[in-house]
């Protein structure tokens, strides 16, 4: 018996945290972690592709969506830790398929790294953690003062054009989705999240060194099948990163998706779908 779709809000040490929960209970669990910056809504169009023969969690991470922030210091353990608890409240103690974007992916590393038995693959979709560039924007925001100033000037304006960055068909960053981009955006103590999160990340000369060799040194001591998934015209972060994933974990799997930009699981929903589905399906059942 499938369960039912929607929207949930749940209480996670004591936060009100956004998830969705699809598909058979008792069938294998996928883990769908969003980047910085967005939301659970970014899984939209993959929740009934991949429920169909799986159980299906979208988390969102605190303090992004419409979710309570963290108690304390933004970090990527702090965040992973976040996701292992959601788990928990869910009733969901079997080793999951993680599928992190961008940031997303750099949480489901650190999960992975803090709890190895909770991970059973990973896909890692236009995922941080493996170049050191960084937009114009995301360096001027790491910037204090500076980005504190920049992130108050013209948010409709800056939001619509980010937005439109963001896919490789600018047609994907409609009207709805702009204004779901916004009404985050007004959220009380948003921006501050947002800026704390970009300089965890980042600083004026791109991403930060030390938490990403760091994160990955660690990776490599817990292997796992590994999927890397990216689009070609990624403007966020390169596909040439694709690069350095086969070079750090040589056993990693790689995809591209043609015409995509750092969202390819909005922008081609059912090729994402299937790539991920082929990919679980071909590990060995326990």
């Amino acid at each position: 018996m499938s369960e039912p779709g929607g929207t949930r809000e749940l209480q996670v040490a004591g936060r009100r945290t956004r998830v969705t929960v699809d598909g058979n209970p008792d069938a294998a669990p996928i883990l769908l972690i969003h980047g910085l910056g967005r939301s659970l809504e970014d899984w939209a169009p993959q929740r009934g592709l991949l429920s169909a023969a799986h159980r299906v969690i979208a988390v969102e991470l605190p303090g992004f969506g419409f979710s309570d922030p963290l108690d304390g210091p933004i970090t990527l353990p702090a965040l992973a830790e976040a996701v292992q608890d959601t788990l928990g409240v869910l009733g969901e103690d079997r080793p999951v398929h993680v599928v992190g974007h961008s940031m997303g992916g750099a949480v489901s590393m650190q999960l992975l790294v803090d709890h190895p038995d909770r991970v059973a693959t990973l896909v890692l979709s236009n995922s941080a953690g493996f170049g050191r560039g960084a937009t114009v924007l995301m360096r001027t925001l790491a910037v204090p003062v500076l980005g504190d100033g920049f992130s108050r000037v013209g948010a409709r304006t800056g939001l619509r054009r980010f937005e439109r960055t963001i896919y490789g068909d600018p047609s994907h960053a409609t009207a709805a989705r702009v204004e779901h981009a916004l009404a985050i955006n007004r959220r009380p103590g948003y921006r501050a999240t947002m800026l704390e999160a970009i300089r965890l990340m980042a600083d004026v000369r791109g991403v930060r060194e030390p938490w990403r060799r760091e994160l990955l040194a660690e990776v490599v001591r817990h292997p796992r099948p590994t999927l890397a998934l990216w689009g070609d015209r990624d403007r966020i972060s390169s596909v040439s990163q694709l690069e350095e994933i086969g070079r750090v974990l040589p056993h990693a799997s790689r995809r591209v998706f043609a015409g995509a930009g750092h969202l390819p699981q909005v922008e081609q929903p059912e090729r994402y779908a299937a790539t991920v589905l082929e990919f679980l399906a071909a590990q060995p059942r326990d």
